[in-house]
């Protein structure tokens, strides 16, 4: 156990010291702290100034305030709308001074209310239609689409990228023949577990800086008053979903990686963990809008797309415990099971330099 922490410790040093991990990790985190503000930056704002020049305020209805100002004349009030001390200005009631084209989201509001005063004046009384929904409550259906967004693209760059440098440090270490210097003071099983683990607290920092960065984001920019119950549980679930699917596929790419000697044949002998990754990246995004439908319930519960495939569901929709509770059971019997795999090939293959080594050899080798 001392071997694998020794091996765990040197690649969690070598990589957080390196000047790639910095800049990686302050570029990713900037970035989704960016995306944090998008909606308000992007969306409308948050009230409207609207000049009144002998005109009645209009009742508006809406979620979007807007503020009156009176004016003496139509003379301050294009002053006014130049000056850009208000967005539009109203006069005599049947005018709209703007300078330029006037905001769509102002000019249905003032289309609207206008439209409404009218019907009032004639005696005429109109009750608003009550709107009752008898499905699943929707109202966090936006944000939990772009949480489940978020998260698929932070998931598929982490648990894709990070199993990447296990496959390329075991490469590395067999074609330098490195590996048979360490593996005369450490065990195959503490090498090849040092690293993954290692690896993996370096992906977990990454994680967890992502997260921080969002949500500290989302609450600077008043976008957490929006997120769903549970988000906490969300949050949690990421991170258990990342430690789940980074040891799936780093043993998955450890194991391939061991075949090879050389560099440039990494690519090549971890082609079908890519596309394993590739697919399962494919079906967390259609399950961003479809996360109830058949093909990404059953995605769910296979290994390793659940991995990225239910913590997008619970992200998108509420999904019921146990379910994430079985696909997770599913899972971490198929992690135990790569390890193991993982573990034996790693062993017979690692010191066989030269020409690469093929998988059935090794793995019916005795």
């Amino acid at each position: 156990m001392n071997g694998l922490l020794l091996v765990a410790g040197r690649e969690i040093r070598t990589q957080v010291r390196s000047k790639g991990f910095v800049v990686g990790l302050v570029i990713m985190v900037l970035l989704v702290g960016a995306i944090s503000f998008a909606p308000k930056l992007l969306g409308g704002p948050d009230s409207y100034r609207v000049g009144v020049v002998s005109s009645q305020k209009l009742p508006v209805w809406g979620d979007t305030p807007i503020e009156w100002k009176d004016y003496a004349d139509e003379a301050g009030a294009r002053r006014a709308v130049l000056d850009g001390d208000v967005d539009a200005a109203l006069v005599g009631g049947t005018r709209v001074l703007t300078d330029g084209e006037i905001d769509d989201q102002l000019g249905l509001l003032l289309q609207s209310a206008n439209r409404e005063a009218q019907i009032g004046s004639a005696g005429v009384k109109i009750t608003p239609l009550a709107m009752e929904s008898v499905g699943a409550d929707t109202r966090y259906q936006k944000t939990r689409s772009g949480i489940a967004v978020v998260l698929v693209i932070v998931l598929f760059m982490l648990i894709i990228g990070t199993p990447m440098m296990v496959a390329m440090g075991v490469v590395e270490e067999k074609g330098s023949r490195i590996v048979e210097i360490l593996l005369t003071s450490v065990r195959p099983w503490q090498l090849l577990g040092g690293k993954i683990l290692g690896l993996g607290a370096v992906g977990l920092i990454n994680l967890v800086a992502v997260l921080v960065a969002g949500l500290g984001g989302a609450l600077a920019s008043g976008l957490a008053v929006d997120f769903p119950p549970g988000m906490a549980g969300i949050v949690a679930g990421v991170v258990v979903w990342f430690v789940l699917g980074y040891t799936f596929f780093a043993a998955f790419a450890a194991a391939l990686g061991s075949l090879v000697s050389r560099q440039e044949e990494v690519g090549n002998v971890l082609t079908p963990m890519t596309m394993t990754m590739m697919a399962s990246y494919g079906v967390a995004f259609y399950s961003v809008t479809e996360p109830t439908s058949v093909v990404a319930t059953i995605a769910s519960y296979v290994p390793p797309f659940s991995s990225m495939v239910m913590p997008v569901r619970s992200a998108a929709a509420e999904i019921p415990f146990w379910q994430v509770l079985v696909s997770a059971g599913l899972m971490v019997l198929a992690v135990v099971g790569v390890v193991l795999l993982a573990a034996r090939i790693y062993e017979r293959a690692v010191l066989r330099t030269g020409a690469r080594v093929r998988l059935r050899d090794v793995v019916t080798s005795r």
